[in-house]
């Protein structure tokens, strides 16, 4: 199966086909590894995020197109978020529709004068006016396309009118609210001025042993609808981890004061699936339809209706920012799909704002007419316009909230909860510290999809023995065994977002590990990987990308957490996490030590990167003057 790259140049209208050496399709899989290895070797550390000589990479995985594990695509970039590696995924229908066109892969190079859409119809490619279009917002973009082409089957990726105006963390958003959000790809596409591309195809993915593909994701399928979540899943999707993580005291509440919320039953998953969901959706060919569709029925909001929310996106406008009422969550959540913004990273700005007023750390001028006591509805409401339209306090954080804190000043910085540059979660790293550690060295910033290691909520004591050789391992309160944790998961979500499958499903629910996914693409594609090829992949892709982050100046002394989580325990009313801080020293030793990483520098060996057929990348940093231990 030969997998293409198309590459679209929107300064002069080039448009070019290259076939992907094999040794790179083995070596990666597709997906988040082929954008890695592209984007280590196309956009080096001199490159300006949002610059004409930055790129964006759109690319599928091998098992897009099939059904049960669901489809999704990676969008990657030099982040103007963070100036490292940026690096999103979202589900829905696109990358099935890039697989039925027939290309594995799409290059964004150059800029527009204009503003630009791609559009892509199997073998026939264009760039389009779309003057028109600049200024709409995401859900008008998607549908004006649709309307423009005659065609109600076009997927359509697109930036909202954040992205137009530069804020950093803006977007690339399709099926409406699927949202590619985080490390502001949007952003160097506004830059670009390229507005969307519409990818239409009328091919189809054929196994090439039709029989043995079908026998397996038949018994993947099995093992999905029998798995104990299954349920659940599909009732709330991941909004159910609400109430899991309050309970567990460790939901970021009040910018990670306090892991517990009070008020956690009034905007939780299960009121949701009671009060407002009308039905149900999933991506393409997924057997676990996680995925809800709202309505609001009454009140200042009635008639507001969209898809999902998910966990993250509703926390951040609960919990995180201390409101209570889930209409003005719903409708906050609505405003960040519709102008194209990371939710996650909008909530930070605000509940930071409020943070710093609460501590009496903001000049009086700042707020000006807002009330910034914690959950004020009218408050998250208008920073969330203001930030859209880079506005009044919006213009603040247009470049992200540790810009704004740096010009704040004040000892504002500090209170930013962020690794690298980019918001942490809506989990508290001192009671989750798998999760913890992975926010630490993931290597797109402060982040758990990196790692998503799931396996220490089980609370299983001999499992983690087996697996992990200490039953702490098993456990989010405990330290022991994470860096061999974080490793495993590392490396299986890697593969994952490179054959472009669902985590919830391959991940989180255990549906595939190495020895099938192996399977799987012999069945699928035809490619002979054995389990160790496959996990060496995921090892390989992790230190690609760490190489990047090596030659953009980052060691160990970045892969760390805010000093609160380091020095304060966590609160009484947060229960079984209560006292917790987080032993970052200590589980960054026992990770670089799995990882066969220089400790002192968090740097991976030159044995390493030559073990894992790297020496490229190697011989790269050392022509820098970036030498690697043996």
């Amino acid at each position: 199966m030969a997998v293409r790259t198309l590459r679209v140049d929107v300064s002069s209208g080039r448009i070019q086909v290259e076939e992907v050496p094999e040794e790179v399709a083995f070596g990666f899989i597709g997906g988040r590894g082929l954008n890695s290895w592209r984007l280590f070797w196309e956009v080096g550390p001199g490159v300006e995020p949002l610059s004409d000589q930055n790129r964006v990479y759109f690319a599928i995985g091998p098992l897009d197109g099939i059904p049960v594990l669901g489809s999704r695509f990676n969008v990657s970039s030099k982040s103007p978020m963070t100036g490292l590696l940026g690096d999103s995924n979202a589900g829905g229908h696109f990358g099935a529709e890039m697989r039925f066109a027939g290309w594995d892969q799409i290059v964004i190079e150059g800029a527009s004068c204009d503003p630009v859409y791609i559009l892509v119809q199997d073998e026939e490619v264009s760039i389009r006016p779309a003057r028109h279009l600049w200024g709409k917002d995401t859900w008008q973009v998607q549908a004006l396309i649709r309307e423009e082409l005659g065609d109600e089957g076009v997927q359509v990726a697109c930036v909202g009118p954040a992205a137009e105006r530069g804020v950093v963390f803006a977007g690339v958003f399709c099926n409406l609210v699927r949202a590619a959000a985080r490390t502001g790809m949007g952003a160097v596409l506004g830059a670009k001025k390229v507005k969307a591309l519409a990818v239409r195809g009328t091919g189809a993915l054929t196994p090439r042993h039709p029989e043995r593909a079908h026998a397996l994701l038949e018994q993947i399928r099995r093992y999905l609808i029998n798995h104990p979540d299954y349920a659940s899943r599909r009732a709330m999707g991941t909004t159910r981890l609400v109430s899991a993580l309050n309970a567990l005291g460790i939901l970021a509440t009040r910018h990670f004061r306090t892991g517990y919320f009070e008020a956690a039953a009034r905007v939780s998953g299960e009121r949701l699936a009671a009060e407002y969901n009308v039905a149900s959706r999933g991506c393409f060919g997924c057997a676990v339809p996680c995925s809800r569709w709202f309505r609001i029925r009454s009140g200042t909001f009635r008639g507001l209706e969209g898809e999902g929310p998910e966990f993250e996106s509703l926390a951040a406008f609960t919990a995180r920012v201390g409101n209570d009422d889930l209409d003005v969550a719903l409708k906050a959540i609505d405003l960040c799909n519709r102008y194209g913004m990371d939710t996650l990273t909008v909530a930070e700005c605000i509940s930071l704002l409020m943070e710093l007023h609460h501590e009496g750390l903001l000049d009086g001028s700042v707020a000006g007419s807002l009330d910034l006591g914690w959950g004020n509805s009218r408050t998250i409401l208008t920073l969330v316009e203001q930030i859209g339209r880079r506005e009044g306090l919006g213009e603040l954080f247009a470049a992200g909230p540790l810009a704004a804190a740096r010009q704040l000043g004040r000892g504002a910085e500090e209170y930013v909860m962020h690794v690298k540059g980019l918001p942490l979660i809506q989990a508290d790293p001192r009671g989750l510290k798998g999760y913890g550690l992975g926010f630490c060295v993931a290597t797109r910033g402060g982040d758990h999809l990196r790692a998503e290691p799931y396996f220490e909520l089980s609370f299983d004591a001999e499992e983690a023995r087996r697996r992990f050789g200490v039953p702490q391992a098993g456990f989010p309160g405990e330290y022991l065994g994470k860096g061999k944790l974080v490793r495993y998961s590392e490396e299986l979500c890697a593969v994952c977002d490179s054959l472009d499958v669902c985590k919830n499903t391959m991940v989180c629910m255990e549906a595939v590990d190495f020895q099938l996914a192996a399977r799987l693409l012999e069945a699928v594609c035809g490619w002979s990987l054995d389990a160790e090829a496959v996990r060496k992949v995921g090892e390989r892709i992790v230190n690609l990308e760490r190489a990047y982050l090596v030659r953009e100046g980052v060691d160990r002394r970045q892969d760390r957490l805010p000093s609160r989580f380091l020095e304060t325990p966590l609160p009484a009313e947060c229960g079984a996490s209560a006292g917790l801080t987080f032993e970052l020293e200590e589980m960054l030793d026992e990770y670089y030590r799995e990882r066969g990483w220089d400790r002192d520098r968090g740097w991976p060996t030159r044995r390493k990167l030559e073990e894992l057929d790297l020496g490229d990348v190697e011989a790269d940093l050392r022509a820098r003057g970036l030498v690697l231990r043996e």
